[in-house]
């Protein structure tokens, strides 16, 4: 729990039968989590009992994706402040720490992985990757005058309930670029946003998408193209924004 609000981190799997226990765990020895959603996304022989093994509630999605996976954990977390993460080692479990600091301002905190100094040794962050990220991340802020973003990729992230209510409707994309999709939906729900730095580790064993660089660069102009489409739609609807802070009793 943090200041009174319960706290959900969602994991989707899909090959990480290695880490994912580790995960769990991490994230439950912080203190400050109270449920763990796993959704098992047709994942590898032996994730399911690497998963009940732990304190951490499992669905299952049948419809294969990135996108499906997430939005059924959003759809199955109870908590008052939403976490998403992945369980496959590269991100360490105490920085929810900084995200839930910020969300005592904010409606939505992104986590960004481009930091040079939160980038381990090993990890999966080259020059394209990182610049790509960061590329399309100020493509994002340049259409939508939004707040400072560097990194459109990062799943660690967090919502308030009362964001993802927003929000949630709107869903649409169930592959690898759903990240965008929940960024441009916070973004233009009038949500108050904001960018951290988190570290960035080697994953534990290798990622179905940016472990193949034609994978990547294949998403890379997927998420533009969304990107783009999204910003014509919204030229027509229009978007609503953050209400400025105010001193109490203003």
């Amino acid at each position: 729990m943090w200041n009174g609000r319960t706290v959900s981190v969602v994991l989707g799997t899909y090959a990480e039968k290695d880490s994912i226990q580790g995960v769990i765990n991490g994230f439950l020895a912080t203190g400050l989590v109270d449920e763990v959603v796993v959704v098992n996304n047709n994942a590898e022989p032996g994730t399911r009992e690497e998963v009940e093994q732990t304190e951490a509630r499992q669905v299952f999605e049948s419809k294969q994706g990135y996108g499906y996976s997430y939005r059924r954990g959003l759809a199955e977390a109870t908590g008052d402040l939403l976490i998403l993460a992945e369980p496959d080692g590269t991100f360490l479990p105490r920085d929810a720490v900084k995200l839930l600091t910020y969300s005592d301002d904010c409606d939505a905190v992104f986590g960004t992985r481009t930091t040079r100094e939160m980038i381990w040794s090993g990890a999966n962050m080259g020059t394209f990757l990182r610049w790509g990220n960061w590329a399309v991340a100020k493509l994002v802020e340049v259409l939508f005058n939004t707040s400072h973003l560097s990194d459109v990729g990062c799943t660690y992230r967090l919502l308030t309930r009362d964001t993802l209510e927003k929000i949630q409707p709107k869903f649409t994309v169930g592959g690898s670029h759903f990240g965008p999709e929940l960024m441009l939906l916070v973004i233009t729900s009038g949500a108050r946003v904001v960018e951290v730095p988190v570290n960035y580790l080697p994953r534990v064993g290798e990622s179905s998408v940016t472990g193949d660089l034609r994978k990547a660069v294949k998403l890379g102009f997927q998420m533009i193209g969304f990107i783009l489409r999204f910003r014509l739609r919204m030229a027509r609807g229009g978007r609503i924004r953050a209400a400025p802070r105010m001193l109490d009793g203003d």
